[in-house]
């Protein structure tokens, strides 16, 4: 069967064959026999499991017995240096895939010698060496990574430095999860942008107990392709021949230049969602169907009537692979349950970043706005690497809404200045895909509110996977934040301690035109994701001198703003300004503050704000941001705890009020913002 056209119209996904005798056009004869052990081998592992999980010596198990064919047929049908985004049930991707199966069943185990040292169970881990990229347990997140994967093949095939082959990216997910926004926004940005990437629907029928026809309102989830104009197949997931024939045909498709392909394959869950849930819910006339379609069975029928094997031969496969089995199983569950320690779990949070020491002599400065700095540090590193690629609303042509990438479009074409739909969640999954490719993409938030949108990306999928396995994301994400210029509460959010609260992040608030320039360089140099908050009401409000010359601030360095002998003001962001202006006017009546400009939040600098209040004896630490909860809270209590034989006086946090911010500029700064209250809060603490 020929390669499908790139569509012209909504596509209607195509029927499954009858089953046939004869081979599909795409697969040889001489694949039949190591196809079937690429079938036997999940197969004969999952039997092993089910055993284990009966005796109580397995705790938990994701049964995917019945639905190997779709596993293994993508695997198979894909070539070394295409990527696989399996799920729980895909046992057979990792298997096809020549994992040792030894270190496999460790992983799955939990023992030493497994994958992520024992951080996460099961599949929920990536393997570059086998292009394997696996889940996380927020169903549909991986869609959009496999678009930045796909965005990554495109990128480097129209790049003369690269000789590398093009490569598709393959996603699998379950039907039940095809409701997630992520699944409806991958779609849409590998419409669009014409990805090579492949995404695999396993409908088995139940999402853990829900029915599919109660979950999903058309019979047919294959039917979504037409709605973005891709195409579209409904395939025998229990057909492995069927499988891979597909696939190879949806990656050929792709690799053409054709775009995307949705596959629905149509299988069953023999067993429970996992084996602690049964399987009462479901009825036996399903099993009673089913049964006879499994695909293990289905395989070697053909293969027997081919006589490419004889039954003698087929129980000697099936004897020396559960013994294989058996001999591997009791190996991974002899070895120690993993163990470690604070510093060493610590230690593997982030990947090792650049060593940067900020130059006590920044050479010359020519006054510029904010907002200058930060589109400088943009324009400098895509000049220096043409791995640097932004992603966000309205960048391109337009500049972005505050005209921070102006010209850009113009300076570095569209293929690394790309406008993308509203989604944020998809963006972010897809850059991910891209750091895990090499490249060093940054997305702008529109507005740093609308972050809440990709919140699952960032704060599980980005900011975990180094820890869980290793890889390093140099991702940047950059969030035009804050109030005080009347935009209500949609448009003036400061919700920085959300993203401090989670490992795997970096947080940084610049409150300088030169640190607008230097922490985003830092940013975009360092192998981990990085949330640049920059202030809006900054970017055309404040001027000041930035280096003429290249320069980077390390992150997790604060600055002495102003130096001080009365009261140390730890702050960041337009604090900053508030507390120059308080010191000013505490200064004409003899009262020095000391004030710290924090600059990154996660890591913060914690020696220079004790040595400050070391020296003073008195701390207030002041935020735009809501008070509760608040970035305040966690420097105060810290600094409570290291230095309270230094306090002369109770220290002081002040945030904003834990309302929405108003409209109303007349209710935003004399009652929701922290400044109005700043003057008392001094006066109090300098009082002791």
């Amino acid at each position: 069967m020929p390669a499908p056209a790139a569509p012209k119209a909504p596509v209607r996904p195509k029927r499954p064959a009858s089953s046939k005798t004869a081979l599909p056009k795409t697969v040889g004869a001489d694949e039949l026999p190591g196809l079937l052990d690429a079938l036997l081998l999940p197969r004969a592992v999952e039997e092993r499991m089910l055993k284990l999980i009966r005796q109580g010596r397995v705790s938990k198990w994701f049964s995917g017995l019945g639905q190997e064919a779709i596993a293994v047929g993508c695997a198979w049908a894909l070539e070394p240096q295409d990527y696989l985004l399996p799920m729980h049930r895909n046992l057979g991707v990792w298997t096809t895939r020549g994992l040792p199966l030894r270190r496999l069943l460790c992983q799955l185990m939990g023992r030493t010698g497994g994958y992520t040292k024992g951080r996460d169970r099961t599949f929920h881990f990536g393997l570059p060496e086998k292009r394997i990229v696996g889940m996380i347990s927020h169903l549909g997140a991986m869609w959009p990574v496999a678009c930045g994967l796909g965005l990554a093949s495109t990128l480097k095939a129209a790049s003369p430095a690269d000789s590398g082959e093009p490569f598709v990216a393959c996603a699998l997910l379950g039907e039940g999860a095809t409701r997630e926004g992520d699944f409806h926004e991958a779609l849409s940005l590998a419409a669009i942008w014409k990805l090579p990437v492949i995404f695999v629907v396993e409908n088995n029928g139940y999402g853990l107990s829900t029915p599919t026809r109660e979950a999903v309102p058309v019979e047919n989830i294959a039917d979504a392709a037409s709605g973005y104009g891709i195409a579209g197949e409904i395939v025998d997931g229990n057909d492995v021949l069927a499988v891979v024939d597909a696939v190879r045909r949806a990656r050929k498709h792709a690799l053409a230049g054709d775009g995307p392909t949705l596959l629905e394959m149509k299988t069953f869950r023999m067993r429970g969602h996992e084996e602690a849930s049964g399987t009462k819910y479901v009825p036996q006339a399903l099993f009673d169907e089913w049964g006879p379609k499994d695909p293990v069975t289905r395989f070697l029928k053909l293969c027997l009537d081919r006589k490419l094997v004889t039954d003698d031969e087929v129980a000697e496969k099936r004897k020396a692979l559960d013994e294989a089995v058996y001999q591997d199983t009791e190996y991974a569950l002899a070895q120690p349950e993993v163990s470690s320690t604070a510093e060493a779990e610590a230690a593997d949070v982030f990947a090792p970043s650049p060593d940067i020491s900020e130059p006590s002599d920044v050479g010359s400065t020519t006054d510029k706005r904010f907002l200058d700095g930060v589109t400088d540090a943009l324009r400098e590193a895509m000049d220096a690497d043409a791995r640097v690629v932004l992603m966000g609303q309205d960048i391109a042509g337009y500049g972005g809404v505050f005209k921070i990438t102006e010209g850009f479009l113009d300076r570095f074409g569209a293929d690394r200045v790309r406008n993308t739909p509203i989604m944020e969640s998809g963006v972010l999954g897809a850059a991910m895909g891209l750091a895990l490719e090499g490249f060093r993409p940054v997305v702008e938030m529109q507005y740093a509110d609308f972050i809440t949108c990709g919140f699952n990306q960032i704060v599980n999928n980005l900011g975990t996977t180094h820890y869980r396995w290793g890889a390093p994301l140099n991702v940047t994400i950059r969030a035009p934040f804050g109030g005080t210029i009347g935009a209500g509460p949609f448009h003036s959010q400061a919700m920085e301690a959300w993203f401090v609260h989670a490992p795997g992040l970096k947080v940084v608030v610049p409150a300088t035109p030169a640190d607008a320039k230097g922490l985003l360089l830092a940013a975009m140099d360092d192998p981990n994701p990085v949330l640049v908050f920059e202030h809006k009401a900054l970017y055309r409000g404040l001027k000041g001198p930035i280096p003429d010359a290249s320069h980077r601030v390390p992150l997790g360095k604060a600055r002495i703003a102003r130096e001080g002998r009365d009261l140390t003001l730890v702050t960041y962001g337009i604090g900053v300004l508030w507390a120059e202006e308080e010191a000013a006017h505490w200064a004409a009546q003899g009262r020095e503050i000391e004030i710290v400009d924090l600059r990154t939040l996660k890591p913060w600098d914690r020696e220079t704000c004790l040595a400050s209040v070391a020296k003073t004896n008195r701390l207030v630490v002041l935020h735009e941001a809501w008070r509760t909860g608040g970035v305040g809270a966690e420097v105060t209590a810290e600094l409570c705890e290291a230095a309270f034989e230094h306090l002369d006086a109770p220290p002081v946090r002040l945030g904003a009020l834990d309302t929405p911010i108003a409209f109303s500029k007349d209710i935003e700064m004399p009652v929701f913002s922290a400044k109005a209250r700043l003057r008392d809060a001094v006066a109090r603490t300098l009082a002791f």
